[in-house]
C-alpha cells in the first residue's frame, strides 16, 4: 500500500466527519420545543449560554417568562429574591435572570437583539446600578467575556442608518472582540460609517449566523447551571402566605441572623471571605473620589432604550443603593451619587420611561442590603412591592419620544441635568 493510501486511511474518516459536521451546522435544522424543566432550569441558571444564545431565551419570553436584565446583583439568591417569591408564591409571572458580574448597557443591548428578533417580551425589569458610569464605562474584559457573536450578526442584519445604530457600531469597535471579528468587524465598520452592508457581507453573515444558531440550539442546554435546589431551599425559608408584614418580619429575622459579627450590616460570610484579614482597613476612604456623573455609560443605556421603544416594551427601571455604612466608611459622595441617580432618571422620564423604582437614599434601611452594593433581605422586599404589580397589572401603553441628544458625547460629559437644552443630534 503507498504511502498516500496509508495516510488517507488515517486521516480520510477525519477528514470526512469534519466535512460532514461543518456541513452539518450549516444546513439550517428545525428544532422542537426544550422540556418545561430545561426552561425552568435555564431561567435562574445565569449561564453565559443562556445571555448569549438564542433558543432558550426565545422560547422561555413564549413561554412566559419575563426578563430581568441587571448584573451581578441578581445572583444573589436569599429568600426574597424575584426568582424565589414567583416560585414560592406560584406568581402569574416567573423571571428569566439576563445579567452577570460584568455585564452592563452594552452587554444587555446586544443580548437582547436574538430576545427582540422573534416575540419582543412585552414587559421587562431592568436594574441599572450607578456603579456602571464610571469614566470609561464598560470594561473591555467583561464585554469580552459576555460577547456574542450570534447576537451582535442578528442586529447588523437589521442595522438601518441612524445615529444610535452608528454609534453602537462605534462602540463595539472600540473593545477587542468587535475589532477581530473577521467579516463581522468589517460589517461593524460599514455601520459605523452609515454605509449599507455589501451582498458579499449579508451572504457571509447569514451563513455564520446559521453556524452558530445550529451550535446554540444543539449544545446550550447541556452547560446550565442548576440553581433551581437552591431557589427551593430558598423558598423553603418563606412564610406559608404572601403577605407583606409576615415577608418584612421574615426578613428582618434572616438579614439579622445573616449580618452578625460586623459593623457594617454585611452579610457575614461576604464580609469574612472580602473584607476580613485585614483588608477592610486599606479600603477607608478609598471611594472619595469616585464619581459616576460622567460616562459613556449613559450612551450604551440610551442604546438599551431605543431597543425597548422600537418594540414598545414596558420596562421597569430599578436603581438600587450603595450600603450607607459602607459609603461612609469608604468616602462615597452622597451628593455625587444623587446627582448621578437625577441625571439617570432625567434621560429615563424626558423620553417616555415613567416606571422608575428609586431605592437609591435607601442605603441605611437596616437589612436593605446584602452587602456593599447588592440588595439584600429588604431590598428585594422592597423591588416586590413594584415588581409584583407592574407585572401583574395592565399598565398604560406607553409614549416614547428617544432623542439622539443622548448618545452625544457632550450628555455623557453633562454634570447635572438640571438647564440641559437641546443638542444638536450625533
Amino acid at each position: 500500500m503507498s504511502s498516500r493510501r496509508k495516510l488517507w486511511h488515517i486521516l480520510g474518516p477525519v477528514i470526512i466527519a469534519g466535512a460532514l459536521l461543518a456541513g452539518g451546522l450549516v444546513i439550517p435544522w428545525h428544532y422542537g420545543p426544550l422540556s418545561q424543566s430545561t426552561v425552568n432550569r435555564a431561567a435562574v441558571s445565569m449561564s453565559p449560554d443562556v445571555f448569549l444564545g438564542e433558543r432558550i431565551k426565545r422560547q422561555a419570553v413564549s413561554d412566559g417568562y419575563v426578563p430581568f436584565m441587571g448584573s451581578s446583583e441578581l445572583s444573589r439568591m436569599d429568600p426574597l429574591h424575584p426568582s424565589v417569591l414567583a416560585t414560592k408564591y406560584k406568581r402569574n409571572y416567573r423571571p428569566l435572570l439576563m445579567g452577570a458580574p460584568g455585564t452592563q448597557s452594552l452587554t444587555q443591548f446586544l443580548s437582547s437583539q436574538t430576545l427582540l428578533a422573534h416575540k419582543a417580551p412585552s414587559k421587562v425589569v431592568f436594574i441599572v446600578s450607578p456603579q456602571w458610569f464610571t469614566p470609561k464605562g464598560q470594561q473591555a474584559s467583561a464585554f469580552d467575556y459576555y460577547y456574542s457573536p450570534l447576537d451582535t450578526i442578528v442586529w447588523l442584519q437589521h442595522a438601518h442608518n441612524t445615529a444610535a445604530n452608528r454609534y453602537a457600531a462605534q462602540r463595539i469597535l472600540s473593545m477587542p472582540s468587535g475589532k477581530n471579528g473577521g467579516v463581522i468587524a468589517d460589517a461593524l465598520l460599514r455601520i459605523a460609517a452609515g454605509q449599507k452592508l455589501t451582498t458579499n457581507q449579508r451572504r457571509l453573515l447569514a451563513i455564520r449566523r446559521q453556524i452558530l444558531t445550529n451550535e446554540d440550539a444543539l449544545f446550550s442546554r447541556f452547560q446550565l447551571r442548576n440553581n433551581l435546589p437552591r431557589i427551593d431551599k430558598a423558598a423553603k425559608q418563606l412564610p406559608a402566605h404572601d403577605n407583606v408584614q409576615e415577608l418584612t418580619q421574615r426578613a428582618n429575622e434572616l438579614g439579622k441572623a445573616g449580618t452578625r459579627g460586623n459593623e457594617l450590616g454585611i452579610d457575614s460570610h461576604f464580609f469574612r471571605e472580602r473584607l476580613g484579614h485585614g483588608q477592610l482597613g486599606r479600603l477607608r476612604g478609598s471611594q472619595s473620589g469616585y464619581d459616576y456623573r460622567q460616562s459613556p455609560e449613559y450612551s450604551d443605556l440610551e442604546l438599551v432604550l431605543n431597543q425597548f421603544a422600537e418594540h414598545n416594551t414596558q420596562v421597569l427601571f430599578v436603581i438600587p443603593p450603595v450600603n450607607g455604612r459602607w459609603a461612609r466608611y469608604t468616602g462615597l459622595s452622597q451628593s455625587m451619587m444623587q446627582q448621578t441617580v437625577a441625571k439617570i432618571k432625567y434621560q429615563l422620564s424626558s423620553q417616555g420611561f415613567n416606571h422608575v423604582l428609586d431605592l437609591s437614599r435607601d442605603g441605611d434601611e437596616q437589612y436593605f442590603m446584602q452587602d456593599t452594593i447588592h440588595l439584600g433581605w429588604r431590598g428585594w422586599l422592597a423591588v416586590d412591592g413594584a415588581v409584583k404589580p407592574f407585572l401583574e397589572q395592565k399598565q398604560v401603553e406607553p409614549q416614547y419620544n428617544i432623542q439622539n441628544r443622548f448618545l452625544t458625547k457632550t450628555w455623557q460629559q453633562t454634570l447635572s441635568p438640571t438647564g440641559v437644552g437641546t443638542h444638536g443630534q450625533q
